[in-house]
Formats: structure tokens, sequence, C-alpha cells
């Protein structure tokens, strides 16, 4: 077997995990069931993967992976902080609504109730999911601060972008509400004003 097959394999056995964990949750889904979906053996997952943990972790960062090149590509290179938050909430407006076809059929966010699935905040796959908040923390910064150089002001607008953007993803998924980030949207604009 060359390298390159192996490597698709690899990437099947992930892209197949990761659908079933984000539509089912992770423990609702077994190994069997992702053999029996992604059509590959069970020698050749293990060949990958120690084990379902290191197969999670794996879907994990590879979401992360995902979700920031999508992300990125849609609110970066803005001209001001205004038009940062109309992408930002665009962008979460098109995902909640599923106009992005890279991110799956929206089911909430996959941080979030992979997070929730793993109570201890020390386990490797909870540590990865607080990363990625991490990620798109930074990430915030970075393009605000284009725009924005008094410190205390970038941290305050980043903090609220973040609650609010998290805030859009669970009414959308919770409630059903799949108007949240156009909801969200102005609210955002106005603090900008203030």
């Amino acid at each position: 077997m060359s390298i390159a097959k192996g490597n698709d394999k690899r990437a099947q056995l992930i892209d197949t995990a990761l659908q079933l964990f984000y539509q089912q949750g992770i423990h609702a889904i077994g190994i069997n069931e992702i053999l029996a979906k992604s059509g590959i053996a069970k020698k050749t997952l293990y060949n990958h993967f120690a084990s379902k943990e290191a197969l999670i972790q794996a879907c994990v960062i590879e979401r992360d992976k995902r979700f920031m090149q999508w992300f990125t590509a849609r609110c970066s290179d803005t001209k001001s902080t205004a038009e940062f938050v109309e992408h930002l909430f665009n962008a979460l407006h098109d995902w909640i609504n599923n106009h992005e076809t890279i991110l799956e059929k929206f089911d909430g966010c996959f941080f979030v109730n992979t997070a929730a699935e793993y109570g201890d905040t020390d386990s490797e796959i909870y540590q990865l999911c607080l990363q990625h908040k991490r990620n798109i923390k930074q990430f915030f910064q970075q393009q605000l601060a284009i725009n924005i150089s008094e410190t205390e002001q970038l941290s305050n607008l980043t903090d609220l972008l973040l609650q609010l953007k998290e805030g859009v993803i669970n009414c959308a998924y919770v409630m059903g509400d799949k108007e949240a980030a156009l909801k969200a949207k102005p609210l955002a604009l106005t603090f900008l004003k203030h």
C-alpha cells in the first residue's frame, strides 16, 4: 500500500467519524458504525488510530482546521470593524442555514457538543475543544486590532463578539432560531457606536 493510499484511508475514517459524531454525538457512535459507513476494515482503522479516543482527537483537530479555514476566508481582509462585524454575522447566518457545505449540515457547535460529552476539563479532547475557542478569540483579536489600538476597547469588543457568536449558535441550534445571527448583528454594530 502506498503512503497516499494510507493517508486516503485515514482521511476517509476521519471524514466518516466526524460526520457521525457531529450528527449523533460521540458516545452514541461506536467504532463498528464508523467502519460500516466508511467501508474500511477494523485492522486499517487501528493501523491509523490506537483507540477511539485517538480518532476523536483527530476529528476535533480536523474540524478546527476546516472551521478556521472557512471562518478566516469569510471574515478576513475587512477594512473596518463594522465590516468585520457584518462579515462575521453573515457567515454565521449562512452556516446556520446550511449554505456552507464545507461545514456539513448545521447541528450546533461541534466543540461545545464534544466538550459537553467530556466533563473532565483535563482530558485531551476537552483541551482540544478549548483550544478551538482560543483560536477563534485570537482570530477576532487579530482582525479587530487592525482598526482598534486601545487595549481595553479591543478586549471588550473581542469578548462581546465571542459571546454573541456563541449565543447565536446556541439560539439557532437549541431554539431553532435560524435568524439569530441577523438579530445579533445590529446589537454588535450598536456597541461599536458607543
